[in-house]
């Protein structure tokens, strides 16, 4: 059963996500929250498997929740919604820890699924959504680089597959570039994964982009 906390400032769009969710076999809404304060004292509290976090609310936003959230000790992932695709906080959702972003227009059957990827630990940040984070960020001009603290533990081919994650290539793609089978190069984003300590996929494009692995 994967638990779920909802935040949101809007009653409707609460109602509307606890409808579907406990319409679903393997779903359980842990609870509400229309602010993000309350949200980061109820993530504490129930300790939900999936927190879907609105991003413009009152008090603290949806990022600064998200932030908290994930420093503090626990294993909830966010999912964080919003209203455009090219929100400006989106990618630093990314980089402090969010699994990723969806558009609250997104159908329902997509909603479960995604909600379902990010349970198990995966992440929402498919090829598309990829591209057009790096337009988002390219567009904004020169950028200050940060290297990651663990950046000289990768060997030149797992900086190699890092720099192709972060151009939106999935894991076959990055095989076929790299002309090595699909399991090595799951093995390599892996490896790489570990030794930066990504939570997932979708930290680790955001490690590439801060440490100029991502062109």
């Amino acid at each position: 059963m994967i638990s779920v906390l909802l935040v949101d400032d809007q009653d409707l769009v609460r109602l509307g996500l606890r409808t579907l969710l406990t319409s679903e076999d393997g779903f359980t809404v842990a609870g509400e929250a229309s602010d993000g304060l309350t949200a980061v004292e109820r993530a504490a509290t129930l300790r939900p498997d999936v927190i879907l976090m609105d991003v413009r609310m009152p008090g603290i936003d949806g990022l600064e929740a998200t932030r908290r959230i994930m420093a503090a000790p626990g294993e909830s992932r966010v999912i964080v919604l919003t209203t455009f695709e090219h929100d400006e906080y989106v990618f630093e959702a990314l980089r402090i820890g969010a699994s990723g972003f969806l558009l609250k227009d997104t159908p329902p059957v997509t909603l479960l699924d995604a909600i379902r990827t990010v349970a198990d630990g995966g992440a929402l940040l498919s090829p598309s959504v990829t591209r057009t984070l790096i337009r988002e960020f390219v567009t904004k001009g020169p950028r200050r680089l940060v290297p990651h603290p663990r950046l000289d533990q990768l060997t030149e081919r797992e900086r190699e597959v890092v720099g192709l994650a972060a151009e939106g290539l999935t894991n076959a793609e990055i095989a076929g570039r790299l002309v090595v089978s699909p399991a090595t190069a799951r093995t390599h984003v892996s490896r790489a994964m570990v030794k930066l300590g990504a939570r997932d996929r979708a930290q680790l494009v955001v490690f590439a982009f801060q440490s100029g692995l991502a062109t």
